[in-house]
């Protein structure tokens, strides 16, 4: 049985892990990490993520933690008008064969720990950093703090720092977006209950805007407050950073008394600055590839981090079953077939941050045409992203 070592246990490095051991490989996941603490609040998981969730089993380990999203609603930030809805719930189902559910992070990690768990080829181990390794005529030679180990080929999926990445590319850094996302958990029963219905809600401001979804099985709101601050970051774990709730809510005064009452529900708040990294022109190096943040970090303006992450999981597992073996062949044609889709999620989810902070008169026009486009027309326009390319679905089926 091959054996791959996998860097980091996110939600990329769990799935590749459940990916790879599905087709066949044993699986040695290895976080730097004593334990695992799940970071950040909410997850959206689109259809394209959801197909492969399924396959995996994660999706009846997660079961009604999970809330299905019956649409993407846009509204306008001073007064509160929808200006545009898309459809999902069983519509989508139809459409893409999966559905679209809103999580906690926290919630996901436990579904993918616990169908790793129950796979005897899945092997983790806490508190191994991967800091190095050195290519090897039969593998790979991983070094850690004081260790090494050996595998057949590596994957780093250890986020938009990755060791693996610094050493297979080198180069470019982090970049920071001059934009922060505010994160906050409302209890369901302190917001409206507009709030608490099923959906996911998208609220449009200048420089600003606004995302809310039920998560914990509804009971609690998932809000994400976003804004452009034009600061670079202070290079402090973006997840260990609390905000003053009063900031967050004079930054949006100005906004309708429904977006100003679930923020001002808020019980705290966490800062996390955004940062993404160019597009690679190549993932990887003989036994050696790349997979989620570590390879395309993005900016989360298309909700697409966790789901790009978990699509290459599949192409991942579906190139090595079909590979007879030989990783660096394997590892190449996972590359090919990922990199122009991931380039062009990471090149759409920026430009459509700029395009959710337009101010007049830009806005207007912006306005106008989601006003007018209709249900129809809105949902054929996420085809491309929602509906899972055919070497996704080759692993996670029709």
């Amino acid at each position: 049985m091959p054996r791959i070592a996998v860097a980091g246990a996110g939600i990329g490095g769990l799935a590749a892990a459940l990916a790879l051991a599905e087709v066949g490989c044993a699986v040695d996941v290895y976080e730097r990490a004593e334990a695992l603490e799940a970071v950040g609040a909410g997850v959206q998981l689109s259809p394209n993520a959801a197909i492969v969730l399924r396959r995996l089993g994660v999706l009846d380990a997660l079961g009604a933690a999970a809330v299905p999203s019956s649409e993407v609603r846009m509204r306008r930030a001073r007064d509160g008008a929808v200006l545009a809805r898309v459809p999902l719930g069983p519509a989508a189902e139809a459409r893409y064969g999966a559905p679209f559910l809103s999580a906690l992070r926290a919630d996901l990690q436990a579904a993918l720990l616990a169908c790793a768990a129950r796979r005897p080829a899945i092997a983790l181990h806490l508190g191994r950093g991967i800091e190095g390794y050195d290519l090897r005529a039969s593998g790979v030679a991983l070094r850690f703090a004081g260790g090494t180990a050996n595998a057949d080929a590596l994957v780093g999926a250890d986020g938009i720092r990755s060791a693996v990445r610094r050493q297979g590319t080198g180069g470019d850094a982090p970049r920071a977006s001059g934009r922060s996302a505010y994160r906050a958990s409302v209890p369901r029963e302190a917001a409206d209950a507009d709030a608490r219905e099923p959906r996911s809600n998208l609220w449009l401001g200048p420089s600003a805007h606004l995302v809310h979804y039920p998560v914990d099985g509804g009971a609690r709101i998932n809000v994400v407050a976003i804004v452009d601050e034009g600061i670079a970051a202070d290079g402090a774990d973006p997840w260990s950073q609390p905000a003053e709730a009063a900031a967050v809510e004079r930054r949006f005064a100005g906004w309708a008394a429904p977006a100003r009452r679930l923020i001002a529900a808020a019980p705290g708040w966490r800062r996390w600055p955004l940062f993404d990294r160019p597009p690679l022109p190549r993932w990887s190096a003989g036994p050696v590839t790349l997979l989620g943040d570590a390879a395309h970090p993005m900016l989360p303006f298309l909700a697409q981090g966790a789901a790009q992450s978990i699509e290459d999981a599949a192409v991942l597992a579906d190139s090595v079953s079909r590979s007879g073996g030989d990783f660096p062949a394997a590892f190449s044609t996972y590359e090919a077939l990922r990199r122009p889709r991931t380039s062009r999620v990471q090149a759409q989810s920026a430009r459509q941050g700029s395009i959710y902070h337009l101010g007049p008169p830009l806005s207007l026009a912006r306005d106008f045409v989601l006003s007018t486009l209709g249900p129809a027309r809105l949902a054929a326009r996420v085809d491309w992203l929602y509906d899972a390319p055919a070497e996704v679905r080759r692993f996670a089926g029709p």
